[in-house]
């Protein structure tokens, strides 16, 4: 799998062996790292989303359903589990701290079949992290994109924790 992105100098390999398009846009959160885009033939950015981070700092990596998400850095798993996406979907993620880089938090987002847990140790490119990606219940921006009907994206991003995020302008749940 290649590295498909750097996030400083962290290398980002590609969690599935097949892709159809990257669709780079802005992360929520404010430590978020730009992504400086190498190895990728088809890829965009996307429109603004109006979140005040860099245009790269998140990417949507459109793939078949069936196409098992690998780990796309070596490090720990911190966090895993469900959550619930826009306050109306269960979804499902991975957190994993780099190796050699406390404080940075690499997040994967939108998939099927969690395959690790917290304290699990992972490898780029042989770490199964789950068994496909997951189609959300309504249309992605990255959608604009693809072939139809659209495959579903696994979302990545790169966080310095260090760097505080800005406080929620209410609006939540």
């Amino acid at each position: 799998y290649a590295v498909f992105a750097l996030a400083g100098d962290l290398e980002v390999r590609m969690p599935v062996s097949r892709y159809e398009t990257v669709g780079f846009h802005e992360s929520g959160h404010d430590g978020a790292f730009q992504l400086e885009v190498v190895n990728l033939d088809d890829w965009s950015t996307l429109a603004s989303r109006g979140r005040g981070t860099g245009s790269r700092t998140a990417a949507d990596i459109v793939a078949r359903v069936d196409e098992p998400v690998m780990a796309p850095i070596d490090g720990t798993v911190i966090r895993a589990g469900s959550y619930t996406l826009y306050c109306d979907h269960t979804d499902n993620f991975v957190v994993i701290e780099p190796s050699g880089r406390p404080g940075w938090e690499l997040k994967i987002f939108h998939f099927s079949g969690l395959q690790v847990g917290v304290g699990d140790e992972v490898i780029a490119s042989d770490t199964m992290i789950a068994t496909g990606g997951r189609i959300l219940p309504f249309v992605s921006q990255v959608d604009e994109f693809t072939a139809e009907p659209s495959n579903p994206h696994v979302h990545i991003e790169v966080i310095d924790t260090s760097i505080p995020d800005r406080p929620s302008s209410g609006g939540g749940c």
